[in-house]
């Protein structure tokens, strides 16, 4: 039957609860059209996440509706981006999509991947869906659906999922889309204007990108990933070899991030350093925008860069307010786009001057267009960042706050945006990862003048190339 389905007219003859019955006298015709009348009135709930309608969603949708009154619900943009790809097709369009098609009854929000809240709002009589969440990381959200919906007599109808090799094509298609420079650059806004925490891992090549793209956890039926790469001077110096001291041109640098955008689909956010003199700032500005590229963090310091792991060890200079509100006007005077975001990342902590001085300088540097703020600390205590978060959220609740919580790391994500921060990035954690990885396996080989000791830890490269995507 699975096989004839779509292939001829098979309809389901639904003979539970006595649809099908014998008339002889009055009272039965009464009782069966009562019956009737309820059957009429059953709705049924299928949920939606997709921007693109192929023939596999249309079916689905025609059999839905021949068993009652078709509630879609349409998840929202938060909700798809938390376990897929992000949306090409905002939730207001793929709610337009829906409700244009004949015969839907209703089209609704669904906030979250659970069904949860809607299924309790509306109750409907039968929730329908693919066959593709009996295993896999959905069957947490399935057996949610199964026990609401036993908990008011409601049912679960599922379709074998269709798979095609030509619904594969068109997801490679909406990947392209994604990657596409302009489509890009504008992401990261999007991410901050849903409410949401944007987490960042570090990228210092195509294959570190490839990892940041496809890691995904899967959580109580949810999936967690990251939503945007960090390229990092330091790890971008370090993969060179060179000392992060800005020796790497940013050339070579702009290398590095086109690398990462052939193979990959998310937002970038890039260290700039000090951002150099205005002068250079500026083309620094328009070369990244034209890379795709979602935001730049430049730091308020001057002369030859010292990295902020050193602190007060090494001699740095922090940058005056008003030189460096002029660079950072100069960047957004020189922007082509309005979805390329300039940050303005302030040392005061790290140079030790005191939460007063952070925060003046981050009023200031708002004012003169920052589009974000970034605070750093190196403290294993977090109690300096919070206090800035605190006192800077009385002032400004709109303007973005970055953190890099790598010293104070036991603080969780879900804490950090309770207190009003807005992006989170693991600035080098990949690279740290990577080296003692290849110290050990050298080692391992050296010592025992073969390489059969260090198969254990090693992955086979078989697997390796499964990260590289056919296309690229």
């Amino acid at each position: 039957m699975n096989d004839l389905d779509g292939k001829c007219n098979i309809y389901p003859l639904d003979v539970r609860n006595l649809l099908c019955s014998e008339i002889d006298t009055p009272e039965d015709l009464a009782i069966v059209s009562s019956r009737l009348k309820e059957i009429e009135s059953r709705t049924v709930y299928i949920a939606f996440a997709t921007g693109i309608l192929h023939s596999g969603h249309l079916s689905l949708i025609k059999k839905a509706r021949r068993l009652g009154k078709l509630i879609i619900g349409v998840l929202s943009d938060e909700a798809v981006a938390s376990f897929k790809r992000f949306p090409l097709v905002s939730y207001v369009d793929r709610k337009a999509m829906f409700e244009n098609i004949t015969g839907v009854y209703k089209v609704v929000e669904q906030k979250t991947l659970s069904f949860r809240e809607n299924l309790e709002h509306y109750k409907p009589d039968i929730v329908v869906h693919g066959d593709d969440w009996l295993t896999g990381f959905q069957k947490p959200v399935r057996d949610e659906v199964v026990s609401i919906l036993a908990s008011y007599g409601g049912r679960l109808v599922e379709f074998p999922y269709s798979k095609d090799e030509r619904y594969e094509k068109l997801e490679a298609l909406a990947r392209s889309d994604l990657a596409m420079p302009d489509v890009r650059r504008g992401r990261l806004r999007k991410l901050l204007g849903m409410n949401k925490l944007v987490t960042a891992m570090e990228a210092h090549d195509g294959l570190t990108g490839l990892i940041v793209e496809n890691t995904v956890s899967y959580q109580d039926g949810g999936a967690k990933q990251f939503d945007a790469m960090w390229v990092s001077s330091l790890c971008d110096s370090t993969a060179k070899g060179k000392p992060d001291i800005e020796l790497v041109d940013m050339t070579s640098r702009f290398r590095t991030i086109e690398d990462i955008v052939e193979v990959t689909t998310k937002p970038i956010i890039f260290d700039g350093d000090t951002g150099g003199i205005p002068e250079h700032f500026v083309y620094t500005v328009r070369t990244l925008e034209r890379l795709g590229v979602s935001m730049i963090i430049i730091e308020d310091k001057t002369g030859l860069k010292k990295n902020s792991l050193f602190g007060t060890e090494v001699k740095q200079t922090q940058d005056t307010i008003e030189n460096f509100s002029e660079k950072i006007r100069a960047g957004k005077k020189a922007q082509k786009t309005k979805e390329f975001m300039i940050c303005a990342r302030i040392e005061s902590l790290i140079l030790e001057q005191g939460l007063d001085d952070a925060l003046t300088r981050a009023f200031a540097f708002v004012k003169a267009g920052a589009d974000a703020v970034m605070m750093h600390s190196r403290k294993k205590e977090p109690d300096e960042i919070f206090a800035f978060l605190e006192k800077f959220r009385e002032q400004d609740k709109i303007t973005p706050i970055v953190l890099v919580p790598t010293s104070y790391n036991s603080i969780t994500e879900e804490e950090f945006k309770s207190r009003g921060a807005n992006i989170i990035i693991y600035a080098n954690h990949l690279m740290r990862a990577a080296v003692p990885a290849f110290q050990n396996t050298a080692q391992t080989i050296l010592a025992n003048h073969r390489s059969l000791e260090c198969d254990k830890f090693l992955m086979p490269f078989k697997e390796i190339i499964r990260l590289i995507p056919e296309e690229a």
